[in-house]
């Protein structure tokens, strides 16, 4: 594995250690938990103790108090193993803990944020059966009513949203009109047991599959005025800085996911003979292991440097987006390779580049498509102007 050479040496030690929890105790059950779609409370309930849960939440939350590059290298070595376990951390951190932290009052940080660094899930409720790249064609409404907001509609897949220590999400809804005519959104924290709110989670997922994904239904949810988040009408700002910031969890997975692909394969071809030698001597497979090795190089150093960025509080719209995009993409490279490099054994779920290539595809799917991600390039480039 390569030493950034930018890291400090708790940042190694913290890559070290979580490493090494990975290995020793997600990879041995990976598999099993893939195969009857088991979200591992047990694991999570580790994950916790160890601080992955509450990474950049300050001390006095009860959180690990780290910095965003810290955070991703969680990410990014959980996702070297298993992308289930790897996808709680990062949505739990960046979507469902992130908004509150971000844009909560006092009060809400003081009710939700201990419990969400200790041993509570969030989620996060923003793409609908009508609304996924195209945000703003939110059904979701809020209807003011004295004290009281009352939802109705639905959304899917929303990760951690229906576990059993699942504390509740943050739904976006349209909550009214602006004066220029359109839609104004709003953001609200609802617990699971409120009322008219039903999660339940998505099963037979192609990838995922021992992390919780959940549909939830609002039926006349009654929620009171001090559950907004933020302000009234901030909605949509809210989401689309909380996905700035999600990107760099999600172009870490895709990162980790490389190199675990990466290292598996190579791992099999030195052991793998053909015509009388390792599979590894032959030009075919070396260079697609160069080629990765190329895309790690340079996205783990960009990632990294975008992570800094957001450590200082810099504007990340283009820069999250690139680095989204080319991670995940190099993700799908080097799962596809690894299954190529595999041959036969690479479609048995006895061997691990199966799972990798299945996990590989949300990634450019999630928090954005590739295609979304293009678009956000292009348009902070000016393009559009």
């Amino acid at each position: 594995m390569p030493i950034n050479r930018n890291l400090s040496e708790e940042q190694i030690l913290l890559r070290d250690t979580v490493r090494k929890f990975a290995e020793e105790v997600i990879r041995p059950v990976a598999a099993e938990l893939d195969e009857k779609e088991l979200f591992s409370n047990e694991i999570t309930k580790q994950m916790f103790d160890m601080g992955f849960m509450g990474a950049f939440i300050p001390e006095h939350y009860g959180g690990a108090d780290l910095d965003y590059v810290s955070y991703i290298i969680i990410v990014e070595e959980l996702s070297r193993v298993d992308g289930s376990n790897a996808a709680t951390v990062a949505a739990h951190n960046s979507l469902g803990v992130g908004p509150i932290y971000y844009f909560g009052n006092d009060e809400q940080k003081n009710k939700y944020l201990t419990k969400l660094s200790s041993g509570y899930l969030w989620g996060f409720g923003l793409t609908e059966p009508e609304a996924g790249s195209d945000a703003g064609n939110t059904q979701t409404t809020a209807i003011e009513d004295g004290d009281y907001w009352v939802l109705n509609g639905s959304k899917i897949f929303i990760t951690n949203a229906s576990t059993d220590i699942t504390l509740g999400s943050t739904i976006l809804a349209v909550s009214g009109t602006r004066p220029d005519g359109k839609k104004e959104y709003s953001c609200f924290l609802v617990e699971n047991d409120t009322p008219g709110y039903t999660a339940k989670p998505i099963h037979r997922k192609m990838m995922w599959r021992a992390s919780n994904t959940s549909e939830i239904y609002l039926d006349n949810v009654r929620v009171h005025k001090s559950a907004m988040l933020g302000k009234r009408g901030d909605g949509f700002r809210q989401m689309l800085k909380t996905l700035d910031y999600g990107r760099l969890s999600i172009a870490s997975m895709g990162l980790g996911l490389a190199q675990g692909a990466c290292d598996y394969a190579i791992n099999y071809s030195k052991n793998r003979k053909a015509f009388g030698q390792p599979i590894s001597h032959f030009q075919a497979t070396a260079f697609k292991f160069a080629d990765i090795e190329i895309g790690l190089e340079l996205s783990r150093n960009y990632l990294y440097d975008v992570c800094r960025m957001a450590n200082q509080g810099l504007n990340i719209t283009k820069e999250g987006a690139i680095a989204k995009l080319y991670c995940s993409e190099l993700a799908h490279m080097a799962s596809n390779h690894a299954v190529q490099i595999l041959g036969g054994y690479g479609l048995i779920k006895e061997y691990e580049a199966e799972r990798y290539y299945r996990d590989a595809k949300l990634l450019e799917i999630g928090e954005g498509t590739s295609e979304i991600q293009r678009l956000v390039i292009a348009r902070q480039m000016g393009c559009f102007d």
